[in-house]
């Protein structure tokens, strides 16, 4: 398994089986700016490096894994735009050299906040983070209905045969699965907000294991979509029970998913947003 990040090991959606997101506006892309060389000397670097989702009108949720192990003085902007990557080439191209107005550009500033028992044991590593955003600043550039978050063990409540027959979604702007060439393995593509179908395959304490297979209908996520939604159809509605963390190294298989119905989330979250 491997984390679905970029930079820093922060997953596009995959190819097969996805299609373009205009409609999530909710979801969005975490950009940050950081010292990448040491040097002062040289403009920071501006990249965006994980996907992640609106819940209320000022808190962007993501992964732990995407806030945290960066330089000091790191800024973290989010972007709700469809195309993150067309935003930040035309940022880069109107203001060269100027990291700040690249970020500012692209994306509204924002303070990350990581859950302090990040990383913690593979059972529950503790992997979110949000990102305390202006509202002003936010509803001035993008028009969203935040996602809805599930309630307390509402996967756990929908038992085997209920979760076999949900229909679970992806959603990020991370790269596609692995492509073979000359120099071995690369992930091309990113930076577009896409979607995918995912089928049910294993309820863990904190983890939700998707299926990514394509003959089954299924798509998935990738390197990039860390941080990222997984929606469920759950009683007629749209419901984020779960943020992409990891999964298989090529992206073809399996989305390892952390859910968000854990006392564990919801003690994280509570003092950011209101829970159901």
């Amino acid at each position: 398994m491997v984390v679905m990040g970029l930079t820093y090991s922060a997953a596009a959606i995959n190819t097969y089986n996805a299609t373009p997101a205009p409609e999530r506006t909710e979801v969005g892309a975490l950009i940050v700016q950081w010292d990448d060389d040491g040097d002062p000397a040289t403009p920071d670097r501006v990249d965006w490096e994980c996907s992640g989702t609106m819940v209320d009108r000022d808190t962007f949720l993501t992964a732990g894994h995407c806030t945290s192990d960066w330089p000091a003085g790191a800024r973290f902007y989010v972007s709700l735009d469809q195309d993150v990557q067309g935003a930040l080439d035309a940022a880069a191209q109107a203001h060269p050299g100027d990291p700040a107005a690249i970020g500012a550009a692209a994306g509204v500033e924002g303070a990350a906040h990581t859950d302090p028992a990040y990383p913690g044991p593979a059972a529950d590593p503790h992997d979110i983070a949000v990102i305390q955003l202006p509202a002003a600043a936010v509803a001035a550039r993008w028009t969203f209905t935040p996602a809805t978050l599930p309630g307390a063990d509402e996967l756990g409540a929908l038992g085997p045969q209920g979760l076999d027959a949900t229909a679970f979604t992806v959603v990020g702007y991370g790269t596609e699965e692995a492509q073979r060439g000359p120099g071995g393995q690369t992930h091309p593509g990113g930076g577009v907000r896409m979607k995918a179908p995912l089928g049910f395959d294993a309820l863990n304490p904190s983890w939700v294991r998707l299926a990514m297979t394509a003959p089954q209908g299924n798509g998935g996520a990738c390197y990039g979509d860390s941080g990222g939604p997984n929606f469920a159809d759950i009683g007629g509605a749209r419901v984020l029970v779960a943020t992409t963390v990891t999964g298989d190294t090529p992206c073809y298989a399996t989305n390892v998913v952390y859910r968000l119905d854990t006392p564990a989330a919801r003690a994280f979250l509570a003092p950011f947003t209101a829970l159901p």
